[in-house]
């Protein structure tokens, strides 16, 4: 007689895990056998589900987010397969403000762009965007290559500052090229990047668009890029950041949003895009996230992306 562990008549996959820690789909599983009509948003705590979870009263104390909670900043967050091995991260749109050559300025053929501290700009500008401070963490997976470590790709990310603008597209912002930068992963497939928490602007759920390339030499053609996506951010710690100074505007726009509304994550939530979070706005956040990548695949992201209004500048809504 087999002695392996089951739970409601269903196999675990991980044997030697607490029932908490078998996994998304796992999770999903029993979660949606339960109830079919459930979405993704506000789910179960016992899952770990909080894809839209309810704001925090307080603006200092600490939060834990995303689609996986976890006490520690392991980007847990990334969709499964039926099997448990993680799944392609969708491609998503990178404009309209994207600066990496295929809408107007070029922040890739500039020297410099290769810094982990991306809150200042370079080059001819020392201007620092301002905001609640944050750690972006992401670890790339090769699933061609059976999904280890993506050592080696090279990681552009960008996003918008405390106030919603673009460095180098929005009125006011033109002449900084700040809150963009790009990172070679080490052996661990992992990437980290020091900047502020953005804002969440009109039309938009609040987000960090990043693209991935095979490798730092490969960075000044757009057309290069392997995956191109964005992280989706918890509302709870949007909430808490959204509620100190200089992020006002941000508190109006998100009351509009949610998740399942927004025109980039909307198709599932951002299940497989919503990061992980912990901290607090006095100390700073951790945001994670685990990238699978599939150079099988055709890349299907990037370009401008569709809708109007909303974006800064009255631009198309993608960005």
């Amino acid at each position: 007689m087999s002695d392996r562990r089951t739970y409601e008549g269903r196999e675990l996959p991980r044997q030697d895990e607490e029932l908490v820690d078998q996994g998304l789909q796992f999770d999903l599983g029993t979660l949606l056998g339960r109830r079919r009509v459930l979405t993704f948003l506000g789910a179960s705590g016992v899952l770990g589900l909080t894809a839209c979870a309810g704001g925090t009263d307080s603006t200092s104390s600490s939060s834990t987010s995303g689609a996986a909670s976890s006490s520690t900043t392991s980007g847990s967050s990334a969709s499964s397969t039926s099997s448990g091995a993680l799944a392609e991260i969708p491609d998503e749109t990178a404009g309209p403000y994207p600066g990496d050559g295929s809408n107007g300025p070029d922040v890739l053929a500039e020297s410099g762009v290769v810094h982990q501290d991306i809150r200042s700009s370079f080059g001819s500008s020392t201007t620092t965007a301002e905001g609640v401070p944050m750690t972006l963490t992401l670890s790339l997976k090769d699933l061609a290559g059976g999904g280890t470590p993506f050592a080696g790709v090279a990681v552009y990310v960008w996003h918008c500052d405390r106030e919603g603008r673009y460095s180098m597209y929005t009125e006011g912002a033109e002449d900084e090229n700040y809150l963009r930068g790009v990172q070679v992963a080490d052996d661990s497939g992992r990437v980290s990047f020091t900047s502020i928490f953005p804002a969440c602007y009109s039309g938009r759920w609040p987000h960090i668009h990043f693209e991935v390339y095979p490798d730092e030499a490969s960075i000044t053609d757009a057309g290069n890029a392997i995956a191109t996506s964005q992280v989706a951010l918890p509302k709870d710690a949007c909430d808490a950041v959204y509620a100190t100074s200089g992020y006002e505007d941000s508190v109006g726009n998100l009351g509009r949003l949610s998740l399942t509304s927004d025109n980039v994550f909307g198709d599932d939530g951002g299940t497989s895009q919503l990061a992980d979070v912990t901290g607090d706005v006095t100390k700073g956040y951790e945001v994670t996230l685990t990238v699978g990548v599939d150079t099988a695949t055709e890349p299907t992201g990037g370009g401008m992306g569709g809708g109007m209004g909303g974006a800064p500048g009255g631009g198309p809504a993608g960005g």
